[in-house]
């Protein structure tokens, strides 16, 4: 066929030559189809006449292809498919065409494998594993049985006899059987691996053991049982998951005596912070399920308790009795005692940070600490700031008396760019969409020493039911601030203090928070503004900021309740308001809605100015341009709490000038 009018030869681009085509499949009898019996192939699955199982088939190897080609671009490894491992393709179809002229030797092995892959990717692993399988069992290799719990373990001896060249035998060892071995794979062996999505060595995870199966029965214990268990034959209830029962516990419940199953650890992580329209918890502060929940009657509290939990874990008959109840109080604002086997942790406030800071469901190097600088050596700080809002980053460094540099801020938002540009005197260098923002212009604005940033939320929160997750949608901005982070850091062997922070939702789910983690290869801290402000607001801080775990702890200059961010003539109903959203109902409190303020005998909303001193912004900081209430609200209510932020960046005058 020709190439324009001239045909092929006067074209700039040639024919490309003929390509081998290597044939992977389970059976040894198939033979090699031609290109054009491949083409034929593919136009016949779209016929009519071909059965699902052929569709299925033909998506399987689609769906390959397209992931194949994803892994190359994104690791830069290249084909490592190697020339005794076509029984993992058939992991996907029966059969498959693939080229040949990219293909390596199974010896280059050492070459091809990439660490940062095996630890990241569970698709990597396996296939990593099914490979050395294939080869050890060519081979005649074995392997000692180990008694160690872990996956990691018990491939480590393949890696390394893999990464020795394969010896004794070396190459001449994994070449095929003559019977074939295709089929022979143990698909049991790391299906963990695979099934937990929350897994990514070499992070902690529940134990699996690869050689031998073990029997215990007590896993299957139900929450009935574990209460006799604990009552009756005076078991701890430390041992069981106060969710489910289960006696494989992964850690300890934040908030009660009890623990808590790797499965419903990572449910509580999920949802604990997930509030519905009414302010109060979506799902049960004990289990974080329930069909049937009751709400606290405390006006300053916003938890709930099912109704199993109740009748099981405090007796039967307990919610019918709580039913009756008018105000009926958690168990967190009850006295602290026990109600059948629930009994609130004495230091559950700090078991609830703990929870949040020590969820290492990965595990990563310490970031690098930084010695303070002599005083005399101090210099004024250079930030950049991506999605920065109103200037919250540029307010503080402010407030706490450092010299800024230069602060380049990247928004999109007219109105936030207004409340920079006015409140801060257009000292502030806007750049709008960081998407647009290049090597190029890192290396003209840079060095920085601090880059700071917290992408759109709306596609991570759970609260969001058409939410696109961390790889669609707004959810993808957060590979810009991975991306520019990168850019920013130092380069090889410059000597200079660098810290940078990222923000977002705690209510977002297990995988897209781990997901964050790997990129930024860190674990967040959980930080609730409500410690230092008069509303809750919990968010996730990943960085490497000095003392980001250290106790969060109220100034003089923090208003701690409702009364003191109000005007005068206005009286508090509340002590301490839900978390406020760019959602107007999101003043609304407690189960019947009300508005938190009493004016003249009457409810109020909050007003603007109210709004901001909850926040921690100076009075009247966000009006500017003639915006109306609804559009000041929101631009507070995608902010950062102003105290939160002080007490993350107070440690950075040990490092910057300042006034």
């Amino acid at each position: 066929k020709s190439r324009g009018v001239a045909g092929w030869e006067a074209s700039l681009r040639q024919r490309p030559p003929p390509r081998t085509i290597f044939q992977a499949g389970l059976t040894p009898h198939l033979k090699p189809r031609s290109r054009d019996g491949s083409l034929k192939a593919k136009q016949d699955l779209n016929s009519s006449t071909v059965g699902a199982e052929d569709q299925l088939k033909y998506s399987a190897v689609k769906l390959f292809k397209e992931t194949l080609s994803l892994i190359r671009e994104t690791f830069n490894l290249g084909y490592v498919i190697l020339e005794c491992v076509d029984f993992w393709l058939t992991c996907c179809v029966h059969a498959l065409a693939v080229s040949a002229d990219k293909l390596d030797s199974f010896m280059a092995f050492p070459k091809y494998f990439n660490q940062a892959s095996y630890n990241k990717l569970a698709s990597y692993r396996r296939a990593i594993f099914q490979a050395l399988e294939m080869a050890s069992g060519r081979a005649g290799k074995t392997f000692p049985l180990c008694d160690m719990d872990s996956p990691e373990d018990q491939v480590k001896p393949m890696l390394d006899w893999a990464n020795e060249g394969f010896q004794p035998k070396g190459s001449e060892g994994l070449k095929p059987n003559e019977n074939g071995d295709a089929g022979t794979l143990n698909h049991h062996v790391l299906e963990v691996t695979l099934a937990q999505p929350g897994y990514f060595p070499p992070a902690k995870k529940q134990k699996t053991n690869l050689c031998k199966v073990k029997l215990v029965n007590e896993e299957d214990y139900s929450r009935e049982q574990m209460v006799h268990e604990v009552l009756k034959n005076n078991r701890s209830i430390e041992e069981f998951c106060l969710s489910c029962g289960k006696t494989r516990v992964a850690t300890f419940h934040p908030l009660f005596e009890g623990g808590l199953c790797q499965t419903c650890k990572d449910v509580y992580l999920e949802i604990s912070y997930m509030y519905d329209d009414d302010g109060y918890q979506s799902y049960c502060t004990v289990c974080c399920g329930g069909r049937e929940v009751l709400l606290c009657g405390n006006a300053n509290c916003c938890r709930c308790i099912c109704v199993d939990c109740l009748d099981i874990l405090v007796g039967p008959g307990a919610s019918e009795s709580a039913k009756v109840l008018d105000p009926w109080r958690c168990y967190m604002c009850q006295p602290c005692q026990q109600y059948g086997v629930l009994k609130r942790r004495d230091d559950w406030s700090l078991k609830l940070q703990e929870f949040f800071v020590n969820d290492n469901g990965q595990e990563f190097e310490s970031p690098k600490i930084y010695p303070a600088v002599p005083a005399e050596q101090r210099r004024p700080i250079r930030v950049l700031s991506l999605f920065d809002g109103i200037a919250t980053g540029y307010l503080v460094l402010r407030d706490l008396g450092f010299k800024v540099d230069q602060y380049i801020a990247s928004e999109v938002c007219e109105d936030s760019i207004s409340v920079g540009v006015v409140r801060h005197e257009g000292k502030i260098q806007y750049v709008h969409d960081v998407r647009n923002i290049t090597r190029k212009n890192i290396e003209e604005w840079g060095p920085f020493d601090l880059v700071i940033g917290g992408s759109p939320c709306n596609d991570l929160s759970i609260v969001n039911p058409a939410r696109k997750g961390l790889y669609e949608g707004t959810g993808r901005l957060f590979f810009e601030f991975y991306r520019l982070l990168s850019v920013a850091r130092p380069k090889e062997g410059e000597d200079r203090p660098f810290f940078w922070m990222f923000e977002n939702v705690v209510a977002m789910g297990v995988n897209d928070k781990r997901d964050i983690s790997r990129f930024l290869e860190c674990n967040p801290v959980m930080i609730d503004a409500i410690e230092v402000s008069a509303a809750h607001r919990a968010r996730y801080f990943w960085g490497n900021l000095p003392g980001m775990n250290r106790p969060l702890c109220a100034s003089g200059m923090d208003k701690l309740e409702l009364q003191d961010c109000l005007e005068h003539g206005r009286l508090a109903k509340f002590g301490k308001v839900r978390t406020i959203t760019t959602r107007s109902n999101s003043i609304k409190q407690g189960k019947d809605q009300h508005f938190p303020v009493i004016m003249n005998g009457k409810e109020d909303i909050l007003w603007c100015t109210e709004l901001e001193r909850i926040f921690g912004f100076p009075v009247h900081y966000t009006d500017v341009s003639n915006m109306g209430r609804g559009a000041r609200q929101k631009l507070l209510g995608r902010s950062w709490s102003v105290p939160v932020i002080r007490h993350l960046f107070a440690p950075l005058k040990d490092y910057f000038a300042c006034e």
